[in-house]
Parts: structure tokens; C-alpha cells; sequence
């Protein structure tokens, strides 16, 4: 059952008090018709299509999943008329630049909406989702005519794109993937092969789908260096943009999840399909870190969003579930209280809360420093914000969706056996979970990027913007609650950054030794940053709250900044242990036999 409401409240305390966007919106042309009241307008609007609309979807897409006949794929009941009215509110070209048909709103904006559609219904979101990674492919990538020809229909969301990166015989290592393109007498190539676990990569709610492949042409040197990036359509395009006659591209079968079954993961067969050649030559996996990193960022997006939704129900549930008598009872008369009262319960309760708003705290940050990036005219402030997002992209995705697993398994725990039939939703919030900590890279291949390729082959200086952020944030709060702690943890990060550097010279086995660990304590150090600066918002916040829930709003951050620290971040702890006790303690593949 779904009675899911879109958190506004808390979203806007990061927004206008944590993040103070008016102030940043105000800040670059883009921004400034990103006024409070048109921010305002457009998070309820998109909280009233996700409750009313997107939510009521989210069970059947779930127990109907998608159909495969003969190549093509029915999506469930309700996901089409759906989408076409998220067309129609202009949903999809919201944030695109005025010049492609656009409204030409900020990034960050669209990102807000895209949690609250996310929450309300993980797979159908996927659909949309996807194609913004494609359209910011395209139009950093392509040449002015494909620009001309695809982006217009896939801003206003009358077609689709997909990523088509993994086959079955090379998963993450892309190195080896075999797909071919063989150069064409006009231009284009004939692309062949096979790929797996193709989101959206074949359905029924646009006119056409554009596939974004990965590559190899005929001169191709091995491994990652020799990839290639092409446009691939299912329906050819012509010169006026229009789709006409269809490619020879097919979707072979669909894939049996474990959870997400309202989405189509495909095996996308491409048997001399026509593509146009978007990246340099050998240079495509450089351009589909594009869309990558935007899909990393998506799927940290989704595993707040699963976080959110699941405690929404727990907490429900835990309000109004009477069993056992509690220490102190609010009425004695009664035969039994609500769980809520059980401290192991609100143990439960609190660690979901604190990653959820901790995670929506981060993604929201890391959405201000994309448009800062992307639309800012200080080239020392898009400098710093691109190093920021390099360096918490793969923690805010390989993080989130690693406790978002533990907070939807508190969903279900707080529910018990409700918890595990399908009734309450909470055991489909934590299969659908499950797919964000591998998909867009494995949580230990987010660990090796940001140690090995981010800081490590940085000599650390890729860690240093962080830093920086933090030590500031320091000097502003000197008798913060958390200052001390926060400096102190922050210092350890340092330490133990330097520890495996010098371990990793003697031995390279050891950063993929300490990867995840590093990748976890990484996390839980950026969110304790995080919730010391929401600490920070809510104490002073709370010198004028009158009586009521907005002083129940704030006194609820400061319970749950106390709970952090005190609860979750001395995790950390276990984890340097792990992490400084090396690769010795990971036997050789003889001794697992």
C-alpha cells in the first residue's frame, strides 16, 4: 500500500536554510527565474503528480512487470498514461537550455523533482531519467547535426535514451567488451553485438529510442583504450529530424530481477545497425563518463528515494502498532503501546532518518556544485566545484546505496512479518533497493575510483577541496557540538589516506584491499559534515520557533544530528580496524577452496 507523501518540508530547510539557494539561483542567469515562489510552485506540483499519480503505480509495476513479445515490450498498466502526462506538464525539458526547447531552469531544480518521482515510483522514473543522461551525452559530444536531429524530440520527451555499456562475457571490465562498428561508405557504421542489463532499453511509452553504445571499430586497439562512442537509434532518423524506418536493433529477451520489475532491462541485439560515431575515434569511454557520472548521481538519487519512502512506512506502521507493554506507558489502561515507544525500535527508526536526510543533504550540495559547474562565469569556483563532484560522486553513490540496503531492511524489521509479505511495500522497497549498489558500478568499483584513480594517483590532492570545505566550515563554527569531533574525523581520513599510501607503494593489492572499507569511512565522514552543518541551521532556528511542528521540525534535526555521531558515525571505527589490517588476511584463491 502506498500513501507515500513527498517530504517538502525537509526538502526545503536544505534548499532555502542549509544550501541557501535563493541566494545561489540569484547568482547566474539560469538561476534567476528560479525565483522562491516558482521553486515552491514546481516541488508541489511534482509532489502531486508522484503522490496522486506515480505512487498508486509503484506496487503494480511491481507485481505486473514488463511483457516481452516478438522483440517488442509492454510496460504495466497506467506507466504510458503516466508518462505521456509527464510530457505534457513539461517535466522532461525543464532544466534544457531555452535554445533547445527548454524552460531553461537550473540542473539542481530538475534534480528535486526527479527524487520525489523517484520516491514515489523507482522503475517508472528510470524511463525519463535515463534520457537526461543521453541528452547531456549528446549535446557535450556530438556533432552540431545529430544535435539538430535528436535532442529537440528527447528534451520533450517524445523519445528516450539508454545506455548500452556491458555485455554477458565482460560485465564491469568494459575492456573487454567485443561490439563492433564497421565504417559505412556515407558516414555511418554498422554496429554488431550483443549487450545486457540494458535499462528502458526497449518499451512502449516514446516514438523512438536512441542507444548510446560503446564500441569497437575495426582498428581498435585492445582493452579500454580502443572503445568508441555511437549514436544508435531504433527508429532512423532523416534529415529533418523525423523517425522513419526501423534499425537493426531488437530487444532479444528481458532480464527475471530480483527487484525494479516495472522497468525493462533488456539484451539489446545489434545486427549491422546504423550508428554515427559521437566521440573521437578510441576515445569513447572519456565521453561516456558523461553519462556515467550522470547516472551515478542518479543512483544515489534512488537509493535516498528508497530510504525515504521505507521509513515513511515504518514510521507509520510504528505509530500505530500496539504490542508490549512500553517502560514508560502514555496510558497504563491499555493492554499493550505503540512500538514507537521501544527504544530498539526508534534505533531503527532513527538510522533510516539519518541516512535519508543525510543522503538528500548530499545530493543536494553535490546538485548546486553541478550547476555551479555547469552554468557559473568564476572559473576558480567551477574548478572547485568540479573537483568536488569527482571526488563525492562515487562516494555519494557507493555509500548511499550501501546503507540505503540497511535502512530498507530496517523497513522491513520495523514491520516484522508485515515487513516481509508484500501488503505494506516494504519488502519491494528493499529488493528494488538492492540494484543501486551494482548497477553504475559496483560499490567496490566506486571505492577503487575514488582511492586508486581519484586520490591516490593524485597524491592526494584530489581529497584537498574537501578538506578545504570542511576545515572552513570549522573555523566559521569553532563551539559547534560537533566541531571537535568532525575535525577529529576528519584528520583520521587524512591519516589513513596516507597509511595506504605508503602500504599501496609496497604492495598494490592493498588499495583494492582497503577499497570499500575507505569508500564506507569516506561516507560517513562526508555525512557527519553534513549533519553538523544541519545541526548548526537547526539550533539557531530553534532561538525563534514558536511552539508547534516547526519547533518539532528542528528539535528533531538536533535529535537526529545526536544519534549520528553518537550511534552510527563510531562505525568508523571498525572500519579503519579493517581497513589497516590489510590484504594478508584475504587468502589466495587455493585457500578458498
Amino acid at each position: 500500500m502506498s500513501q507515500y507523501q513527498a517530504p517538502l518540508r525537509d526538502m526545503k530547510f536544505h534548499i532555502d536554510e542549509v544550501l541557501d539557494f535563493p541566494a545561489h539561483y540569484a547568482a547566474f542567469p539560469q538561476g534567476r527565474e528560479a525565483t522562491p515562489d516558482i521553486v515552491d510552485a514546481v516541488l508541489e506540483s511534482a509532489a502531486q503528480f508522484a503522490e496522486e499519480v506515480l505512487a498508486p503505480l509503484d506496487s503494480v509495476g511491481d507485481a505486473v512487470g514488463c511483457l516481452w513479445k516478438d522483440g517488442e515490450v509492454t510496460t504495466p498498466p497506467g506507466f504510458k498514461a503516466a508518462y505521456d502526462e509527464y510530457i505534457g506538464n513539461g517535466w522532461t525539458s525543464l532544466s534544457m537550455p531555452l535554445e533547445l526547447g527548454g524552460q531553461g531552469l537550473p540542473a539542481s531544480l530538475s534534480g528535486f523533482c526527479m527524487e520525489i518521482h523517484a520516491t514515489a515510483n523507482h522503475a517508472w522514473t528510470m524511463y525519463p531519467g535515463l534520457s537526461m543522461g543521453g541528452i547531456q551525452t549528446i549535446n557535450a559530444h556530438a556533432s552540431d547535426d545529430i544535435k539538430a536531429r535528436y535532442l529537440p524530440p528527447l528534451i520533450a520527451g517524445r523519445w528516450s535514451a539508454t545506455m548500452c555499456l556491458t555485455e554477458a562475457h565482460s560485465g564491469s571490465d568494459l575492456g573487454l567488451l567485443r561490439t563492433r562498428a564497421v565504417p559505412a561508405d556515407d558516414g555511418s557504421y554498422r554496429i554488431s553485438g550483443s549487450k545486457i542489463f540494458i535499462s528502458s532499453g526497449e518499451h512502449d511509452l516514446t516514438e523512438n529510442i536512441i542507444h548510446i553504445v560503446l564500441a569497437r571499430l575495426p582498428d581498435a586497439p585492445p582493452g579500454i583504450k580502443g572503445i568508441s562512442l555511437f549514436v544508435v537509434p531504433k527508429f532512423l532518423v532523416n534529415e529533418r529530424g523525423e523517425a522513419g524506418a526501423r534499425n537493426g536493433v531488437r530487444c532479444g529477451s528481458l532480464e527475471h530481477k530480483m527487484g525494479i520489475h516495472g522497468n525493462a532491462t533488456c539484451v539489446m541485439n545489434f545486427d549491422e545497425a546504423i550508428g554515427y560515431l559521437i566521440s573521437p575515434p578510441h576515445k569513447g569511454m572519456a565521453c561516456m563518463f558523461t553519462f556515467i557520472n550522470e547516472s551515478r548521481m542518479g543512483v544515489a538519487q534512488q537509493a535516498l528515494a528508497q530510504m525515504e519512502a521505507s521509513h515513511q512506512t515504518a514510521l507509520r506502521y510504528a505509530r500505530e502498532r500496539v504490542q508490549f507493554r512500553a517502560t514508560q506507558r502514555p496510558d497504563p489502561t491499555t493492554a499493550a503501546d505503540p512500538i514507537i515507544l521501544h527504544p530498539d525500535v526508534r534505533r531503527m527508526l532513527l538510522t533510516q532518518k539519518a541516512f535519508a536526510e543525510g543522503g538528500r543533504a548530499l545530493s543536494y550540495f553535490l546538485a548546486k556544485q553541478t550547476d555551479i559547474e555547469r552554468y557559473g562565469s568564476d572559473e576558480q569556483a567551477r574548478a572547485m566545484a568540479d573537483a568536488l563532484l569527482s571526488l563525492l560522486t562515487p562516494i555519494a553513490k557507493g555509500f548511499l546505496s550501501e546503507v540505503c540496503i540497511e535502512a530498507t531492511s530496517h523497513g522491513i524489521q520495523v514491520l516484522g512479518g508485515h515487513g516481509y509479505i508484500r501488503e505494506w511495500g516494504q519488502e519491494q522497497h528493499y529488493r528494488d533497493a538492492r540494484i543501486t549498489s551494482i548497477y553504475e558500478g559496483t560499490t567496490g568499483i566506486q571505492g577503487l575510483d575514488l582511492l586508486a584513480r581519484k586520490i591516490l594517483a593524485s597524491r592526494g590532492e584530489a581529497l584537498k577541496p574537501f578538506v578545504q570545505e570542511v576545515t572552513l566550515f570549522c573555523q566559521r563554527n569553532p563551539h559547534g557540538p560537533y566541531t571537535a569531533v568532525l575535525q577529529q574525523q576528519l584528520q583520521s581520513w587524512i591519516a589513513l589516506t596516507t597509511e595506504l599510501g605508503m602500504k599501496a607503494m609496497q604492495n598494490p593489492d592493498e588499495v583494492n584491499a582497503a577499497a570499500y572499507d575507505y569508500l564506507m569511512f569516506a561516507g560517513y565522514t562526508v555525512l557527519a559534515w553534513i549533519w553538523a552543518d544541519a545541526a548548526r541551521v537547526a539550533s539557531a532556528a530553534l532561538e525563534t520557533a514558536h511552539e508547534g511542528p516547526e519547533r518539532q521540525f528542528y528539535t528533531g534535526k538536533l535529535v537526529t544530528a545526536r544519534f549520528y555521531f553518537e550511534r552510527l558515525l563510531p562505525r568508523t571505527l571498525a572500519l579503519a580496524a579493517s581497513l589497516r589490517s590489510g590484504v594478508a588476511n584475504l587468502p589466495e584463491f587455493p585457500a578458498l577452496d
